[in-house]
């Protein structure tokens, strides 16, 4: 049988609508003859619905396996309840169905990263065999089904599996800083983890020699990271959830130099304004957190009569893998620093 190429055959409630806006999906391993069967070895949730779930679960690996386990028990995908957030996972191709074969780059055996997220994929957990609260990676036993409209990557041998699953989290957003930052730019990232360093990263090589790339981060340690990374002109520590604050912050490092191009990439709600008052008005804005509130964004930059457009945190760009893998080997420090980080006795 096929199915539909956008995974709508999956669909169990409601009736109608497409995998990733559906609360329930199918998960059964056998697959249509356009689908392609994983076996699961890693999941990386996006930071949002991560730390949610740690925090709800206080940091206790084994009610964060039950809350996991709860969750794509009921929805037949790991889809968190409250962010409405996914990820992304790593394993190896178990199968291909017959429509597909000859069609596609993958075969049988391959070990890849899906890019589409967790949030629309049919997943079937069988044993959660370990959590990294460090990495926020979770470690299982499982079957997925992508889709025939899926996009993955297979995983480079250089990097190993785990750094590479970390960074296909994110490669969406140093993927827009490459579109979008131009030679001469002034570009503000607001965040400095894992995705705000790769943009940082993306940033430099783009707007320079001219340009400017500021941080904006409220971590102490996080900003001695950057700044010993070498990935920015300017680290302006400050809490992005007081956006006034910030924007004063901000003002007095750069002497009211305002961005051409800004990132946000924090995980916490309420820090929209902080971005928008950093911005020109003839400059943009990539909101790529999935702690963004659209509303606050909109609203808000109509409240303080700001014109500048905003874009919407898509995951994917075309050529978004290659561009992070081409980062990580290009800035030997910040290759260093993610190694260590998460390839833990790999």
């Amino acid at each position: 049988m096929k199915g539909n190429p956008y995974g709508s055959h999956r669909v169990i409630s409601p009736v109608g609508l497409l995998p990733q806006a559906a609360e329930r999906v199918n998960n059964d391993p056998v697959i249509c003859d356009n689908e392609i069967l994983i076996a699961v070895e890693a999941l990386q949730p996006t930071a949002t619905a991560f730390g949610r779930i740690r925090k709800e679960c206080g940091g206790d690996t084994e009610q964060m396996k039950a809350e996991i386990l709860k969750i794509v028990e009921e929805r037949g995908k790991f889809q968190d309840p409250v962010t409405k957030s996914g990820g992304i996972l790593i394993g190896t191709v178990k199968e291909i169905g017959a429509a597909l074969q000859g069609k596609t780059e993958a075969e049988v055996g391959d070990r890849i990263a899906t890019l589409v997220s967790l949030s629309l994929t049919p997943l079937k957990i069988y044993e959660i065999t370990g959590i990294d609260t460090d990495t926020e990676q979770v470690f299982c036993k499982a079957d997925a089904i992508l889709f025939e409209s899926g996009i993955y990557t297979k995983l480079p041998e250089d990097l190993g599996a785990p750094l590479s699953l970390a960074l296909m989290d994110i490669a969406g957003a140093p993927a827009q800083v490459a579109v979008h930052a131009k030679a001469g730019d002034t570009v503000v990232v607001e965040g400095a983890g894992k995705a705000g360093l790769l943009c940082l990263a993306e940033a430099k090589k783009r707007v320079s020699p001219t340009g400017l790339v500021v941080c904006m981060e409220y971590s102490a340690e996080q900003c001695e990271l950057v700044r010993s990374l070498g990935i920015a002109d300017l680290v302006v520590q400050a809490d992005g959830q007081k956006p006034l604050e910030a924007y004063e912050a901000y003002l007095k490092a750069t002497g009211g130099r305002l961005a051409d191009f800004s990132v946000n990439t924090v995980n916490v709600p309420n820090t929209e304004l902080s971005s928008i008052l950093v911005t020109k008005d003839t400059g943009m804005i990539y909101f790529f957190s999935m702690s963004t509130d659209f509303a606050k964004a909109s609203l808000g930059a109509e409240g303080i009569k700001k014109y500048v457009p905003m874009l919407i945190g898509n995951g994917y760009y075309p050529g978004h893998a290659a561009i992070a893998f081409d980062i990580v080997r290009r800035e030997e420090k910040l290759r260093r620093y993610l190694e260590a980080r998460y390839c833990k006795g790999n």
